[in-house]
């Protein structure tokens, strides 16, 4: 009797100790996927245009392309990089992270420049001159391209945020991270491209005057709510750009700019913790903005070239 007694003893520290584990994991999970909320709206916002001009029947098997590439690069590729990465060459994440921070100050910064100075787009017109299963190739490849930097981007992040030295609780956290951000992602971006095509079928077929009344407010309305999720994302990506930039110099020695934009916030801001945050993130974001601009000619003059040099298209 005491054997068992003393068995389910043991079974009920196993279950405390793994709850609590599991506490730890949704814990450091939720902080890693909230610090990169930028990059996975980003992402959202940048994924429709990928289906643009391709039958519509096409569009949910190519995000369904799109979403499968992204969850092998996280799981596969990224998570097991990142975890080595910070077990032997801890220095460097926070270059990498740095490293990924300017590429979001740029995407942001390109956007606003491409606002500021309208230019011509390049991207549905091929529809005119390639065939659709050629179309949809290039699109996919490209989709998957700027999604495994986006996920490397959520990857690192994400890391960065976890303060638990467990190896089984990092490798559950990022592989909770990759997991939760990718399905939200792609289920939004499913969401958003079939939307109008749902908002036609209910003002063709609705049976009831409110119901096509809805489904032509849906028409009419996702070209609006495309541009707002797109905003959104760009200014995201100079927030959470100019956020890691901040902090990485801070990281490394040159304190200024963090102590000056927390100064700053704690000025103004006074005991509203919401103000202070609100102060920070918009001096972090103009910080990114202007990196970005900075790197705007630096990357199309001479990455891109470069790039383009060394690792070129075949046709």
């Amino acid at each position: 009797m005491s054997g068992l007694l003393a068995l389910l003893d043991d079974v009920a520290a196993i279950v405390k100790l793994s709850a609590a584990q599991l506490d730890d994991i949704a814990a450091q999970a939720s902080k890693a996927g909230a610090k990169a909320a930028g990059v996975v709206i980003d992402d959202a916002a940048v994924t429709p245009k990928y289906v643009t001009g391709l039958p519509a029947a096409r569009e949910l098997p190519i995000v369904w392309k799109i979403a499968r590439a992204s969850f092998f690069n996280k799981l596969v590729i990224l998570l097991p990089a990142a975890l080595l990465l910070d077990a032997f060459l801890p220095w460097l994440l926070t270059p990498l992270l740095m490293l990924g921070g300017a590429y979001l100050c740029f995407e942001g910064a390109e956007k606003v420049w491409h606002l500021l100075v309208p230019h011509k787009e390049h991207g549905p017109q091929q529809a005119d001159t390639l065939d659709a299963a050629h179309l949809e190739e290039q699109r996919v490849k490209g989709a998957i391209k700027t999604d495994f930097i986006l996920s490397a981007e959520i990857m690192t992040i994400s890391l960065s945020q976890i303060d638990i030295d467990s190896l089984w609780v990092q490798s559950a956290a990022l592989g909770a991270v990759a997991i939760g951000i990718t399905a939200l992602v792609y289920g939004v971006v499913a969401l958003l491209v079939k939307a109008d095509d749902f908002g036609l079928f209910l003002s063709t077929r609705g049976r009831l005057g409110l119901t096509r009344g809805v489904g032509r407010g849906i028409v009419r309305g996702m070209p609006s709510v495309m541009v707002v999720i797109a905003t959104i994302g760009t200014i995201a990506m100079l927030w959470v750009g100019g956020s890691i930039i901040v902090h990485g110099l801070h990281d490394l020695g040159w304190h200024w700019p963090y102590d000056t934009i927390t100064a700053a916030a704690e000025a103004v801001g006074g005991q509203s913790g919401l103000l202070r945050w609100a102060v920070t993130a918009g001096l972090d974001g103009v910080v990114g903005l202007c990196l970005g601009f900075i790197l705007i000619p630096v990357v199309t003059r001479l990455v891109i070239p470069v790039t383009g040099w060394l690792f070129p298209e075949k046709g």
